[in-house]
């Protein structure tokens, strides 16, 4: 187990509160909670960052999530137990993710749009940006792994 670096809370409170309230905005969007801890998931596991798989398998598991679910989610493509709106934001997000390497093409943005409004295509677009940031903090200051404890579910 590595020892975590510093902690970005208490060090940075103000940019540390800014996160905060994105992380707040994202939970007052009209996405699914449930399509919400995918992607997170999702995007965690692309970026290899276990303090927030953890966190978030908790989460999802809280709030009812299944585990085949989440045990196949790095293979959504070939499993049947995602919706195609669920599909279209694991899609988006695996682009949005790894812009830096692949690009965002039209086809996909309309993909995307069919099971998104303008409205919806951003909240996701912000929901991703905010895992990815998560992710960058914790991989980065090597957070503890493991003490988290989910939130009774709503």
């Amino acid at each position: 187990m590595t020892k975590s670096r510093v902690d970005y809370r208490k060090a940075a409170p103000d940019a540390f509160k800014a996160m905060l309230a994105l992380e707040a905005g994202v939970h007052r969007t009209g996405l699914e909670p449930s399509l919400i801890e995918l992607v997170k998931m999702r995007v965690s596991q692309i970026n290899g960052c276990a303090y927030c798989l953890d966190m978030h398998s908790k989460d999802a598991r809280a709030a009812g999530e299944t585990e085949q679910r989440l045990y196949l989610l790095s293979a959504w493509r070939e499993a049947p137990f995602y919706t195609d709106r669920e599909r279209a934001a694991l899609n988006w997000a695996e682009a949005v993710t790894q812009v830096a390497t692949n690009d965002l093409p039209d086809a996909l943005y309309d993909e995307v749009r069919t099971q998104f409004d303008e409205k919806g295509m951003v909240e996701l677009t912000l929901a991703i940006i905010a895992i990815n940031g998560w992710n960058r903090l914790a991989i980065g200051f090597r957070a503890e792994v493991g003490g988290y404890v989910a939130k009774a579910a709503d």
